[in-house]
């Protein structure tokens, strides 16, 4: 079960540096945003490296899932906008997905 505290962070950090060069570009924020936004990107790089999967395409799948949930968190607590029920819905299915990748079992 170690996958979930990592793909968690992995997804907290990737949002985070994305969200830096969105809050360059598009909310006129300080250039200055990209220097913690690099960071956090590769934080999220190296946090995958470190996934239980067998292989690396194996876990950025199943790590999708996760960022999927994660970005409609970040929706709701940082960007205050209510998920709908398309969100909610498409994330349950985005999160059973990752568990299937993840840990369907394998002959």
């Amino acid at each position: 079960m170690t996958a979930i505290p990592l793909y968690l962070f992995a997804a907290l950090a990737e949002i985070a540096g994305c969200f830096a060069l969105w809050s360059v570009l598009r909310l006129d924020r300080s250039p200055l945003w990209l220097l913690p936004g690099t960071a956090a990107l590769l934080a999220f790089a190296a946090a995958l490296a470190f996934s239980p999967a067998d292989h690396a395409g194996r876990a950025y799948a199943a790590y999708g899932g996760v960022y999927v949930a994660a970005s409609v968190a970040w929706l709701a607590l940082v960007e205050r906008q209510r998920p709908d029920l398309w969100d909610l819905a498409g994330t349950a299915l985005c999160l059973a997905g990752a568990a299937l990748i993840l840990w369907g079992p394998r002959g």
